[in-house]
């Protein structure tokens, strides 16, 4: 593993994600202040997982053609200038367009993952991209924090200080990221193939002619969805990511009816939450995949969140602790297995399988929160209950998902020139 490259990219994730942090709890305010409706600030902050749902195949297919660095750098210069536009926004309109740019530009992740995957050997995947999982949940622990801190300065001159920092990230990424193109298709060998790099895999697909293939946003996710071996690990991951932000929209809701929290125990409790994900993505899923298997580790992550979601509703303060502190642990071992699980399949396309796979999360955070404030108009406890079940799928999905590993990897697998 290249550390230093290996750092430079974390650092230059957890900086956009702080950036992109700072303003959001700010934004429904500003919002409101600006004369939108409960509509509309659901609108400007469903905006940005709407527009990265189409994106973000885009910037990772482009990734695997044009070199990991230059898209990685597009979409942190796009992160500045969506923040700027951000703060200079005096109308719902501007303000809901510069979200949608602040989505389109937000494609840093899949590209980011695929970077490591490309200088990272295959026994250290799991452990790198982990690294840039925590390095995502940190932005978020402390982008918020630092917002709050920031609010006197008023929305724009947070959202200005926010584009500062996402600026100097730009800058320092164009200094500091390494210039190595990515490696050859015939290099990338998944963590469990009998061959070693350097071999040249075998690129002919499986029957019934199972790969990625390169292209635009709709194709390349249509393309994504026809391979067996990829489309359980896509609607795992919206099914656990839905689960996951139904309960960040209505567990506010449910702190307060029932264990009295208010707005200061409940950004502990989301900070606390953070952390668990982070120290769990930065060190333990590496030793628990490296000893069990991505696959295991993903099931297991799936049941723990099922055990997290199931008690929170019950009223039980200690247990609905207890509780928050499995679910952040079973997310941050699902989030950074089903990544390595990606990995292996990506084959050529890897840029644009990761991006993918972060469009099967934006989709989720797009529809999750509405159908979770739906559900727990019904009951309380309802948008928890339906993510257990929705949990109790994905495990399912995972654990089907257990064929061969290499096959899968080598008919997806795809040399670009060929496919052009």
């Amino acid at each position: 593993m290249r550390r230093r490259a290996l750092l430079v990219i974390c650092l230059a994730v957890f900086v956009d994600m702080l950036g992109f942090g700072i303003i959001l709890p700010l934004l429904p305010f500003h919002a409101e202040q600006l004369g939108g409706s409960g509509l509309w600030v659901g609108g400007v902050l469903t905006a940005y997982a709407a527009a990265q749902f189409i994106a973000a195949p885009v910037l990772g297919a482009l990734s695997d053609r044009f070199g990991r660095r230059p898209v990685l750098l597009a979409a942190l210069a796009g992160s500045a200038v969506s923040l700027a536009l951000t703060g200079i926004a005096g109308s719902l309109i501007t303000l809901f367009a510069a979200r949608l740019v602040a989505g389109l530009f937000g494609g840093a992740i899949p590209v980011a993952q695929a970077y490591v995957v490309d200088l990272t050997e295959p026994q250290e995947r799991t452990r790198a991209l982990g690294l840039v999982g925590a390095s995502i949940g940190m932005g978020f622990v402390f982008g918020p924090a630092l917002g709050a801190v920031l609010s006197g300065l008023g929305f724009a001159g947070v959202s200005f200080v926010a584009g500062g920092i996402a600026l100097a990230n730009f800058i320092a990424g164009w200094m500091l990221l390494p210039r190595s193109a990515a490696p050859a298709p015939a290099d990338r060998v998944s963590a469990g193939s009998d061959e070693r790099p350097g071999e040249q895999q075998d690129a002919t697909p499986e029957p019934g002619g199972e790969r990625v293939t390169p292209g635009g946003s709709p194709a390349l996710l249509v393309s994504a969805l026809r391979v067996s071996a990829l489309r359980p690990v896509l609607v795992a991951i919206f099914a656990v990511t839905f689960a996951f932000v139904g309960m960040e929209a209505t567990y506010a809701l449910l702190g307060e009816r029932l264990y009295g929290l208010g707005p200061a125990g409940l950004g502990m409790v989301f900070t606390g939450v953070g952390v668990v994900m982070a120290v769990v993505q930065g060190g333990l899923v590496g030793r628990l995949s490296a000893r069990y298997g991505d696959r295991r580790v993903a099931v297991a992550g799936t049941l723990l969140m099922c055990v997290g979601l199931a008690v929170l509703p019950l009223g039980v303060a200690w247990l609905n602790y207890a509780g928050l502190v499995v679910l952040a642990a079973g997310q941050g071992l699902v989030t950074t297995t089903t990544a390595a699980l990606i990995a292996e399949l990506g084959g050529s396309a890897l840029g644009g399988t990761f991006g993918v796979g972060q469009s099967a999360s934006a989709a989720a955070r797009a529809t999750g929160p509405i159908a979770a404030g739906a559900a727990f108009d019904v009951h309380l406890g309802l948008p928890f209950y339906l993510g257990v079940g929705l949990c109790v799928v994905a495990a399912l999905l995972l654990h089907h998902r257990a064929g061969a590993t290499v096959p899968a990897a080598r008919g997806v697998a795809e040399d670009e020139q060929t496919a052009s």
